[in-house]
């Protein structure tokens, strides 16, 4: 059984790779919000998936029965399974009214439950394929900010001279990681150039999507990558976000006054320079990967689970 199944061996041109996978990686659906944005404004088109059979514990990751009626006439009924499902996506984004663009690469999909390291490997074994300049991958994790403020994304590379030339800041993090974290190791032990971008999405929401997240998340990808991204689409959703998220607090005293104190103690911190918080679509500052980790097991012990 092959673990890639490739329908196409698209041509492209050093293509950057963009991941982001639903799941532990996922607080508030802000990559998987992001990258299926970012597949409908460049119109990527699918070439590739991984296999799920050997990488997903079915009894748990269930696949779900789908009906099509209009085959409902065949043998089947027009019933099929939708399996669990990591899928690579290929498009050329036009960077200027010249006709000039740069090939871009999506992988969206969900963390996978078994073999990380077969699965990080292949992985890096299209981005090899493919002759990838950079992998980007994207999450969120949840932290002590407020829905009130812009959200923070931080973006981090192991490769020091990488970090450099991108202003972004070292990957120093230790702690449990996810698949993303063992991509990019693998990704380190072949040399291929990577990055990680993380957004901080407020705890007291952390089953509500978020889409002020993964708005945040579209345009640092943006500013990274230097390509046009349309999100205008987004407008609508994190005016409604923001208002919902705001009525709840607003209707609730402890919660107001929790609100409040976390937006003080941010407030003190960037006056005692602890942190730089910046908007980072004009400079890679903020709460790094390793500070969001620390706050979210901090919350976690305190409140349980």
């Amino acid at each position: 059984m092959e673990t890639l199944r490739w329908t196409r061996h698209p041509a492209l041109r050093s293509p950057i790779v963009i991941a982001a996978f639903a799941g532990w990686n996922d607080a508030g659906d802000a990559a998987s919000g992001a990258i299926r944005h970012l597949s409908e404004a460049w119109e990527t088109q699918a070439f590739c998936d991984i296999d799920p059979e050997e990488f997903f514990d079915f009894t748990e990751a269930r696949p779900q029965v789908m009906i099509d009626h209009d085959q409902a006439e065949t043998a089947a009924g027009g019933r099929r399974i939708v399996w669990p499902v990591n899928v690579f996506e290929e498009g050329t984004v036009a960077a200027d009214a010249g006709g000039g663009g740069s090939d871009i690469v999506l992988l969206q999909g969900t963390e996978p439950q078994l073999r990380w390291r077969t699965f990080a490997a292949a992985v890096a074994e299209v981005a090899e394929s493919l002759g990838a300049s950079m992998v980007v991958s994207a999450g969120a994790l949840l932290a002590d900010v407020t829905h009130r403020r812009p959200v923070r994304v931080t973006g981090s590379a192991a490769d020091p001279e990488l970090a450099r030339s991108l202003h972004l800041l070292p990957n120093n993090y230790e702690g449990p990681t996810g698949i993303v974290g063992v991509l990019h190791d693998t990704l380190a032990q072949r040399n291929i150039p990577s990055v990680s971008l993380w957004a901080s999405v407020p705890h007291y929401v952390s089953q509500a999507p978020s889409p002020k997240a993964a708005l945040a998340i579209v345009d640092r990808i943006g500013t990274l990558t230097g390509l046009p991204v349309d999100t205008s689409a987004y407008d609508d959703a994190v005016a409604q976000y923001e208002k919902r998220v705001e009525e709840v607090v607003n209707g609730d005293e402890v919660a107001r006054a929790y609100v409040e104190q976390l937006e003080k103690a941010e407030d003190e911190a960037a006056e005692a320079g602890a942190e730089q918080l910046r908007d980072l679509a004009h400079l890679e500052a903020g709460f790094n990967a390793d500070r969001l980790a620390e706050e979210a097991e901090r919350y976690l012990r305190r409140h349980g689970p």
